[in-house]
């Protein structure tokens, strides 16, 4: 983290815990709506549940989001923070305010997509 000031680290630890605190709050309205099949027929019923494995879908990749967040705030807490886990480079600080969650520097996330 050596590349980065602690003016850099501060703001983006802070720009995450409130990206933490906002999926946190979305995800708990879209948990506290109400789900029921009262009245209508077969196809608002399915409307419903197509509407319903959105919100799951939308949950668990907040989820995920949330998990990377907490994984991120601990490495800035340990120091490790905007190093490459695949090469060991420094992640340019452009590169960590446009995705504060990056664990790979631009090469290696370029060479893992093309690895998929």
């Amino acid at each position: 983290m050596q590349h980065l000031t602690k003016q850099q680290i501060e703001e983006l630890k802070n720009i995450l815990l409130q990206w933490k605190d906002q999926l946190v709050k979305e995800s708990q309205e879209s948990i506290g709506e109400p789900l029921s099949y009262e009245g209508g027929d077969e196809i608002d019923r399915a409307d419903t549940e197509a509407g319903r494995l959105v919100m799951l879908r939308n949950l668990d990749r907040d989820r995920k989001l949330l998990k990377r967040i907490e994984y991120t705030l601990r490495k800035i807490e340990a120091g490790t923070y905007g190093i490459c886990e695949m090469c060991g480079s420094e992640i340019p600080y452009q590169r960590l305010k446009a995705r504060p969650v990056a664990k790979l520097c631009i090469q290696c996330k370029e060479l893992e997509e093309e690895n998929e």
